[in-house]
């Protein structure tokens, strides 16, 4: 019995070792960011572009169709959602591939804010350090305004501006149901969901976007029957 308890305590040393090793490089990846450029000068950066869109500025139906589709308890958490990782790790093992993103809109913006996209434990853990300081400086509506100015839509447009002038002609806060339940589709594979790439596959990702703001209570059974008519006409 006390081999086994042995056994036990140097399995736990050994995981504790690991896990310091690991966010010990994660840290130390953050901290070199950061000193690089701070997150507030990023985001100082970022605001002060001609293309930057505020959060009233963007139409309510984008910003619902945006969030029940990426991360439905946006408002809730505090940067990190672990039944949502949970899940999608469980489904990811299931399909024996990656099918499902674990990051919550915030993470997404710490990744595309401050890292490149490269895929490493330590830049994951970087990330969350990231995510921590974003949700403790700016509001929720700050952070969605954020996101949606940093995110690609395929065709060469990297921000909601761009993205709605360049698709459809209009400002952002003037899109119609249809077009900002299909916008909301697109930056999960732009190259694959971009309007002008193949609109049908665009089309078949704002059905899943449709879907989610019905659960959600976003969206009435009208108001996609609508939407899915338009589908038809195009």
């Amino acid at each position: 019995m006390k081999i086994f308890k042995r056994l036990f305590l140097l399995f736990v040393i050994i995981v504790l070792i690991i896990l310091l090793y690991l966010f010990f490089n994660g840290y130390t990846m953050y901290k070199k960011a950061i000193k690089e450029k701070s997150i507030e000068d990023r985001i100082a950066s970022l605001r002060a572009e001609s293309f930057y869109t505020k959060y009233d500025d963007l139409a309510p139906s984008y910003i619902d169709a945006v969030i029940c589709v990426e991360d439905h308890k946006f408002f809730d958490h505090h940067g990190v959602d672990l039944f949502y990782i949970c899940r999608a790790l469980y489904n990811d093992f299931m399909a024996k591939k990656p099918i499902e993103g674990g990051s919550t809109i915030t993470q997404q913006l710490a990744k595309n804010l401050v890292f490149t996209q490269e895929k490493t434990i330590y830049r994951k853990i970087a990330e969350l350090l990231a995510t921590h300081d974003l949700e403790k400086k700016y509001s929720k509506e700050e952070i969605f305004e954020l996101y949606v100015n940093k995110m690609y839509f395929g065709n060469g447009y990297y921000n909601i501006h761009d993205a709605s002038y360049g698709y459809y002609n209009k400002a952002p806060k003037d899109l119609t149901l249809y077009e900002a339940t299909l916008l909301a589709g697109v930056p999960n594979a732009p190259s694959v969901y971009a309007p002008t790439v193949n609109l049908k596959l665009a089309e078949k990702r704002q059905l899943h976007v449709i879907a989610k703001m019905l659960e959600y209570g976003k969206l009435t059974e009208e108001q996609a029957d609508e939407i899915k008519l338009q589908q038809k006409t195009k």
